[in-house]
């Protein structure tokens, strides 16, 4: 049993990092053979793209995916700590679990993911929820086999979460959730420690894929007709800092330009670490997407400051008008969070002047949640509920504002557009995403899934657009 430690997690040494390559012993090979699985994945795209590693395994494992916990002989929660709604939700399924193992008791029940990694969330599965059989983390993801291989021929519960800096895991399997847009991950973990964030407790220290690595990857995914990678890291600025190499992700931005694959997204940027460079290579490719996502947090510099996001309203406000001047009808969008600790109406007005200065194309905006382990969960909080949630309603009304607003400056335009899907109960047949990461629907076949195609942009709407493809494209 390996259980895990706040103070082993937060450690960074100058260890080098260990690359090592994936490989499944035969011996487990069969330990799934006719049975199913189910996994119910929570989070961020980190976490979806863990999912489709962890579907390949179990499929090497010999299981077959099922589309019902309910009717599943393994069900494995991949979870997220970043907010308390996201551990409620994944208690909460748990307990659904419970009453269906009851009903069942060979079903196996596993969770993995951030939470796995969070000491109280250990503690309480092992007190209150001894029907789940195992249990691994983010730095162990690779050893699935043999934890779950411990966990059915040991006949207890399974405890096996690292709490280290982290090591890098080459050729791992992956199921990928669509055909022609994929995530590939280019860094792992972070060393910020904004006082909010759990994601360098849970996820360990930056890391860096060696850039081989990944444009062998990405060439791979050309090979297999993709149209779109998203370059995923809990900081991705930060790409290339712990390599010996000199390069960062200017660089690396580049050279997966250089590939020709269609479409190249990024996420997520911290402020701190974007570069002149960054911002000269997004303006210099058509094929890197004009659509930045760049968290701001708070306007007010007293509580940036206790978040520990180290840089001020008006840095961030250099850069935003920076890669507004420079790439050309680039989006920006935004993560803020409302009710920050010792937050006042002062300090949250500053937030709402600088959101009514940048305009953000889109937002993600929240209500403070205390993470247990992290400073911010700490500090005195002194700002009622109903103020928090007065503030966050407050704050959407600008936003959304700002969102109908750029829309409706898109009416008329022709863009480019990934057709994603078929909309089952909307007027509309097909919706896709345009190269600046707006949601559009309209009418279309559905050979055109999978295809980047012109579409004109006919109406605008708060959190999409509706368009019609061009007579040329309507006629082939």
């Amino acid at each position: 049993m390996l259980l895990p430690d706040y103070k082993k997690a937060r450690s960074r040494g100058h260890e080098e990092v260990q690359k090592e390559k994936y490989e499944i012993p035969k011996k487990y090979e069969k330990i799934g053979k006719g049975k199913t699985y189910y996994v119910k994945t929570y989070g961020c795209q980190m976490n979806e793209h863990d999912t489709e590693n962890i579907k390949a395994m179990l499929e090497q494992l010999g299981f077959s995916e099922c589309d019902s916990y309910e009717n599943s002989d393994l069900v494995l929660l991949n979870t997220c700590s970043i907010r308390e709604n996201a551990h409620n939700k994944a208690f909460g399924m748990l307990g659904r679990l419970k009453h269906l193992k009851e009903e069942n008791p060979n079903l196996l029940v596993g969770v993995c993911g951030c939470m796995a990694q969070e000491e109280g969330v250990v503690k309480e599965i092992m007190n209150h929820y001894r029907f789940v059989n195992f249990v691994f983390g983010t730095h162990n993801i690779h050893r699935l086999p043999e934890v779950l291989y411990e966990s059915i021929h040991e006949k207890k519960q399974e405890i096996e979460v690292y709490s280290k800096e982290g090591n890098i895991i080459e050729d791992m399997p992956v199921k990928r959730a669509n055909s022609f847009k994929a995530y590939v991950n280019i860094i792992y973990g972070c060393d910020k420690f904004c006082t909010y964030c759990i994601v360098p407790y849970t996820r360990g220290k930056q890391r860096s894929r060696a850039m081989d690595d990944i444009l062998k990857e990405v060439k791979e995914l050309i090979s297999e007709g993709y149209q779109e990678v998203t370059l995923l890291g809990q900081n991705v600025n930060a790409y290339g800092k712990d390599l010996k190499d000199g390069y960062g992700l200017s660089d690396l931005l580049e050279e997966v330009a250089k590939t020709g694959i269609p479409r190249i997204r990024f996420m997520t940027s911290h402020p701190w670490d974007f570069t002149d460079e960054m911002i000269d290579v997004i303006a210099k490719y058509d094929n890197i997407m004009p659509s930045i996502h760049l968290p701001v947090q708070s306007g007010s510099n007293r509580i940036l400051k206790l978040m520990g996001r180290r840089y001020t309203r008006e840095e961030y406000l250099t850069l935003f008008h920076k890669m507004k001047e420079r790439i050309p009808r680039v989006t920006i969008s935004t993560d803020i969070i409302v009710g920050f600790p010792t937050e006042t109406e002062e300090d949250f007005q500053e937030t709402v002047d600088l959101v009514e200065e940048c305009k953000f194309d889109n937002a993600f905006s929240f209500i403070f949640s205390p993470r247990e382990g992290t400073a911010a969960a700490k500090i005195k909080d002194d700002t009622s509920e109903e103020e928090k949630q007065e503030r966050l309603y407050r704050l959407n009304e600008v936003l959304n504002n700002y969102f109908l607003m750029n829309h409706q400056k898109m009416v008329g335009s022709i863009v480019p557009v990934l057709v994603e899907g078929s909309n089952a109960s909307m007027k509309t047949s097909l919706y896709g995403y345009t190269d600046t990461n707006v949601l559009i629907n309209f009418d279309g076949d559905t050979s055109l899934i999978g295809k980047i195609i012109p579409v004109k942009i006919t109406e605008a709407k708060t959190w999409s657009i509706d368009g019609e493809l061009v007579k040329e494209t309507s006629k082939e």
